[in-house]
């Protein structure tokens, strides 16, 4: 179709403020609209979810409680049953999860949200793209604007939507950035703008609500990036076209799939988000309905929704668990329902993000996301919260609360060898309840094997029988090996939290790097050092000793494990075998920009292309 290109070349609109007031999350709670896209039976699920979670967690308690207590309970064993109880009920939980994901995605049935993308023509209001960028590539950020920009336009959508990057960047790369968005308005077939703050105050939600004050009430919704997200045009224009036939919903999260995977790391993870994810994701709306979560990314909300709800106040105290609300889009999306707005997850394709390149760089963005999640638990008191959003505000903090559980089970386990005055190890877990726990562990990976096996395109498309086989049998011990590394790497970010270390805000690393084992050596020393301990145990008690085992071997293979997962090379060569490959991504690229090489295609490469 030919494309009528609209002249943008002023930096900003005119401006349209719109207010945003600070919320009081304390004070008497809001008044708050009807939902009228609420699924029914909504309570009768949300019921059976935490009854079925508390039916396996205490039928698995119970069993270790009588198997502790033959000879009587010490206080050693009431504490590991202390900490056995929330930690298995979390797996329960995610497992019950899984399981009504799978059976909505097997049967064919759509998990939650139904309603379909609609044409460009269906648009009435005007939609605002936004993209905050600090300090990232110049050229691959606005690759990407050029890209969505062209692909909207395809879509129809360029009379109804516009196109903003907001910069928070340092006058260098702002000065990079003002150039570059110079050339690409040259020929934009959409209204591309570009604003930089000189003070990178509140971060990004800082810089959200500074241009919903700005110019919010010329937009009925915005569609919210990161600076390593693309959508497809159809995408973009679909979701303007739900907004604008349900107006009770405030916000409408996409499930965005990994793109542009390069370290064997990265493909690693983009196969496990496509092999398991579609099944957590539609397990998550089946129970969340219209009390969905909020990514931050990937989604679209109603800007007079968002200012009237979502002015986010500062927490009292100091960093890190004070101040400025750093995992604020879960928060958001519990203010966006304590109006009244809908909050739904909706499954449909055209939505990418990329993922940090290493484990080391996954492990600082961990951290920033341990410090943000853990504020909420302050803020669960909040007035007028649905109990669902307070439900996953606590599951998002008590998310990092696991990995030290976990280690402090463990050295519980320890201490039991020592009470018990030389009569050996009682095992934790009785033959039931160890089958128990690999089902609970291992079950949602098998449902993900037979989801990828039951449909013939699907299988193709994942590589095939023997392809999904392997692959998923080495994303198995891939991540027994990385669960005792996180495990230990999040037990040390928290305490740093409680000694009062922010974990900061520094620009995220997107390119891939290949680290060295000397050079990742330094920063692992206390996983050495705990692995050398559990060694020890062995002259305590055989049992425990093997009981440790995969823990070990993940703590001592840690070094190694960083540095060859983040090897680009190793990750060409799994695609060329075939391992890790996954549904190829839906093409969005634009033309050449006047006088320059193409654009890359933003799309990750099947294995027969690599």
């Amino acid at each position: 179709m030919s494309l009528t290109v609209v002249p943008s070349h002023v930096m900003l609109p005119e401006e349209a403020p719109l207010a945003m007031p600070v919320q009081n999350l304390w004070g008497n709670p809001p008044g708050a609209r009807e939902v009228l896209t609420a699924p029914h039976g909504m309570l009768v699920k949300r019921l059976l979810l935490i009854a079925l979670t508390a039916v396996i967690g205490l039928a698995a308690s119970s069993t270790v409680r009588m198997e502790l207590s033959r000879d009587g309970l010490d206080w050693v064993e009431v504490v590991l049953l202390a900490f056995f109880v929330p930690l298995f009920c979390w797996i329960s939980f995610g497992f019950v999860t899984s399981t009504m994901g799978f059976f909505k995605l097997i049967t064919g049935e759509h998990p939650g949200f139904t309603a379909l993308p609609s044409p460009a023509s269906s648009l009435r209001h005007r939609t605002a793209v936004l993209m905050p960028v600090y300090n990232e590539s110049v050229e691959e950020v606005f690759a990407r604007v050029r890209a969505m920009a062209f692909s909207i336009a395809e879509s129809g959508g360029a009379p109804w939507i516009d196109f903003f990057v907001l910069s928070d960047s340092n006058p260098f790369h702002g000065k990079r950035e003002e150039a570059a968005w110079r050339e690409l308005v040259q020929d934009a077939p959409i209204a591309v703008y570009y604003r930089r703050r000189e003070q990178n105050t509140a971060r990004k939600p800082g810089n959200i609500a500074e241009w919903v004050r700005r110019f919010g009430a010329a937009y009925e919704n915005m569609l919210i990036l990161d600076a390593d997200s693309i959508m497809s045009g159809d995408t973009i224009v679909g979701m303007a076209s739900i907004m604008e036939e349900r107006p009770s919903i405030g916000l409408l999260q996409t499930v965005p799939m990994i793109t542009n995977a390069r370290t064997l790391f990265q493909r690693w993870m983009q196969f496990a988000s496509e092999a398991y994810g579609p099944i957590a994701s539609a397990g998550l709306m089946w129970w969340s309905g219209s009390e969905a979560n909020f990514w931050g990314h990937n989604a679209i909300v109603r800007t007079r929704a968002f200012a009237e709800a979502c002015g986010l106040p500062e927490l009292p105290g100091k960093a890190p668990f004070g101040g400025h609300i750093l995992s604020h889009d879960m928060f958001e999306s519990a203010l966006l329902r304590r109006r009244g707005w809908a909050v739904h997850m909706v499954m449909i394709g055209g939505s990418y993000e990329e993922f940090p390149p290493t484990i080391v760089d996954m492990a600082i963005r961990d951290r920033r996301w341990m410090q943000g999640n853990l504020q909420h638990l302050q803020l669960l008191g909040t007035s007028g919260l649905h109990w669902t959003s307070r439900l996953h505000l606590l599951i998002g903090a008590s998310a990092y609360l696991t990995s030290p559980g976990w280690l402090l089970l463990i050295l519980t386990m320890i201490a039991q060898v020592f009470s018990r005055d030389g009569d050996g190890f009682v095992t934790l877990a009785p033959p039931s309840v160890l089958a128990l726990t690999v089902v609970l562990l291992f079950g949602p990976k098998v449902m993900g094997l037979t989801w990828m096996m039951a449909d013939r395109d699907r299988r193709r498309s994942f590589g095939g029988p023997v392809g999904i086989v392997r692959s998923v049998m080495l994303e198995i011990v891939l991540s027994m090996l990385l669960a005792p590394i996180t495990m230990v790497t999040q037990t040390k970010a928290l305490l740093g939290l409680l000694l009062g270390i922010s974990a900061g805000w520094n620009t995220q690393t997107r390119d891939a790097r290949r680290i060295t084992v000397r050079e990742v050596l330094p920063d692992l020393r206390e996983h050495l050092l705990l692995g050398a301990a559990l060694i020890a145990t062995f002259w305590l008690d055989r049992t425990t000793a093997l009981w440790l085992a995969p823990i070990i071997v993940g703590l001592f293979a840690s070094p190694w494990l960083i540095a060859f997962s983040s090897s680009e090379a190793l990750g060409m060569r799994a695609g060329r075998a075939g391992i890790f490959q996954v549904p190829e991504p839906e093409i969005i690229e634009a033309p050449s920009a006047p006088g320059n090489d193409p654009q890359p295609e933003l799309r990750t490469k099947t294995a027969a292309e690599v």
